[in-house]
């Protein structure tokens, strides 16, 4: 029997859409996209950035939500694209990775959601900046905030509060043969609904990635470190010399 009739025994229609169509659909938006926008939008590949108009809010919100985000990220390259044999050749436990994993994911989903809460917060209570929220915006923050609260809330209630799950031996294992073009929409069947859910609100995030000011994070400002600094001075209004001014009034007469 072929893979594909074996793959169609064991999962339904429904399974293969959501699992394999989807996530698949969402990555070839998220590459096409990034590319028209590149060639289309150069002078928008920016995060519209809103310091001018208020700052208190983003001083804290900011840093708080990239330093998490970061780390979140860096999370899920380990826990998803690394095999746990791999871990475990390092000399990693089991015990020592999930209890790591845990703590160090609940810090840093803390820091993200508190973070992207006073960015929220800050674009619906300030006018000037609520006005200059695009559609885009308007679609990319309640986006990201339903895929950041679900992992949050599953991993609260399944690996903090909850009994433990294992989601190396399912998700990460549907994760990988994603990009491996072998994909096991059976091993993210069974995971629990907020899980799945996670993952759902992830694969869309990337599909919109390219229309959103997210495409920010492939500018890096490397030059940066570099850079001279500028030197900005403040320019200031000198009274004239009351001889100059007569001479000018003179000369006008």
């Amino acid at each position: 029997m072929s893979t594909a009739a074996s793959l169609a025994t064991t999962t339904s229609g429904a399974d293969l859409l959501l699992w394999v169509a989807f996530p698949y659909i969402c990555l070839a938006v998220f590459t096409v996209g990034h590319i028209w926008r590149y060639r289309q939008d150069q002078f928008g590949w920016t995060s519209r950035t809103s310091q001018l108009l208020e700052h208190r809010w983003l001083r804290w919100g900011s840093p708080l939500f990239h330093l998490g985000a970061f780390m979140v990220i860096g999370g899920h390259v380990v826990g998803l694209a690394v095999p746990a044999s791999w871990t475990e050749a390092a000399g990693i436990s089991e015990h020592q990775y999930h209890t790591t994993a845990v703590w160090a994911g609940s810090v840093a989903g803390v820091a993200m959601v508190t973070g992207l809460g006073m960015l929220c917060a800050r674009r619906l209570l300030t006018r000037r900046i609520r006005l200059g929220t695009d559609r885009s915006d308007k679609f990319l923050f309640p986006l990201l905030s339903a895929t950041v609260l679900l992992g949050i809330t599953a991993t609260a209630a399944h690996n903090v509060f909850g009994p433990g799950y294992d989601y190396r031996e399912t998700i990460s294992v549907w994760f990988r043969g994603i990009f491996t073009l072998q994909p096991q929409p059976e091993a993210i069947t069974g995971a629990p609904l907020l899980f799945q859910l996670h993952a759902l609100t992830a694969c869309l995030l990337f599909a919109a990635w390219p229309f959103t000011r997210l495409v920010h994070v492939w500018s890096v400002p490397i030059g940066y470190l570099a850079r001279p600094y500028l030197v900005y001075r403040r320019r200031t209004n000198t009274p004239v010399a009351p001889a100059r001014a007569r001479r000018s009034a003179r000369r006008a007469a």
